[in-house]
């Protein structure tokens, strides 16, 4: 059985149609059979309140799962990755349902991020960067941290229909783009059928959604992209330092980052607790100015486009990687202070 497992294989294409078809049913089947789904009582303010199912990223994992195996015999490193992030949505699908405390969920995340890590001994380079040599031990700890703080991070945008789906949609396409460009293919694979499984969980969470991604979701792919930006060469020529240290942070965190700062800034002002759920965020705030969700989304879509554009630029002109980050750090200060002017929704 082993062996007809490995010896089956179907085209990229194909197992991309495979993970939205499958994506599809089974976001589809939740939501039929959770009609009366009701929501936890919770104190916190949110603005997704509303008793809709969050399993949508037990969807994703495991169409992603089933349609990573169709490429044949998989790199043993991604079938590891594919068993832990099934783990860390499951992880998720607790916390969805019995509200885990979150230092509970912290240790868990290292378990789940730091076994797969220690295991696969992969990790980000960091010692060298510092120049400093503690056989290994320091860039242990920051890739699990890279990584957890990723998952997080996609989890903290998860606050506003189709938000957190159309961001990971558009990091997907990236990553795919950049893994072909510099003839990482497994890689682009990957991320082209993660980007089909979102796609189809999208269809269903666009607004206005029915199914929510849940931490199930978030973590999921966090996870996914955390260990796809640590097996990623980001300087394949050996000579683009600059572009290899500020890529990933542009892909993966510029508008988290921006949101984090935003509300966290926001709430220490007002002295309110930075791990209290609320509507404070960046796209609450967009929405508070009268924009509707849908022209929300589509402004965020478009800085995403404007974000990929600047790391193309990058890869093209290495000579104006430090005009690039200066344009890049003078509209994230540019947003960061629009924002803090904003509203908080009500």
């Amino acid at each position: 059985m082993m062996n007809l497992l490995s010896d089956f294989q179907v085209s990229i294409y194909t197992a991309s149609a495979t993970a939205f078809i499958i994506s599809s049913i089974l976001c589809f089947s939740i939501i039929k059979y959770n009609k009366n789904f009701i929501t936890k009582s919770n104190n916190q303010k949110r603005l997704n309140t509303l008793n809709i199912v969050p399993l949508g990223g037990v969807a994703m994992a495991i169409s992603f799962f089933i349609s990573v195996r169709l490429l044949g015999e998989a790199d043993s490193n991604i079938v590891s990755i594919s068993v832990f992030a099934l783990a860390i949505s499951i992880l998720g699908v607790v916390d969805d349902f019995l509200n885990l405390n979150w230092k509970l969920k912290i240790i868990f995340q290292f378990l789940f991020v730091g076994l797969p890590i220690y295991l696969l001994n992969q990790t980000i380079n960091f010692e060298i960067f510092l120049g400093v040599d503690f056989s290994g031990r320091l860039n242990l700890i920051f890739t699990i941290l890279w990584i957890i703080i990723l998952m997080n991070s996609l989890n903290f945008i998860d606050n506003m229909d189709g938000f957190a789906a159309l961001n990971s949609s558009f990091i997907c396409l990236a990553l795919t783009v950049l893994s072909f460009v510099y003839s990482q293919n497994y890689l682009a694979d990957i991320s082209f059928i993660l980007l089909f499984t979102i796609l189809a969980f999208t269809i269903f969470n666009f607004p206005p959604a029915k199914i929510y991604m849940g931490d199930s979701g978030s973590l999921f792919i966090g996870f996914i992209f955390g260990f796809i930006s640590i097996l990623f060469d980001w300087n394949p020529t050996g000579e683009s330092y600059l572009y290899s240290s500020i890529a990933p942070v542009f892909l993966f965190f510029t508008i988290p980052l921006l949101d984090f700062s935003t509300v966290f800034v926001y709430r220490i002002k007002n002295k309110i607790s930075p791990a209290t759920g609320g509507t404070d965020h960046i796209s609450h705030r967009l929405l508070n100015q009268g924009y509707s969700v849908k022209s929300t989304l589509l402004m965020f879509s478009i800085l995403n486009i404007f974000i990929f554009v600047l790391i193309a630029l990058t890869i093209l002109f290495e000579f104006l990687s430090v005009i690039i980050f200066v344009i890049y750090l003078i509209l994230i200060i540019v947003l960061f202070i629009n924002f803090q002017k904003m509203q908080p929704l009500n």
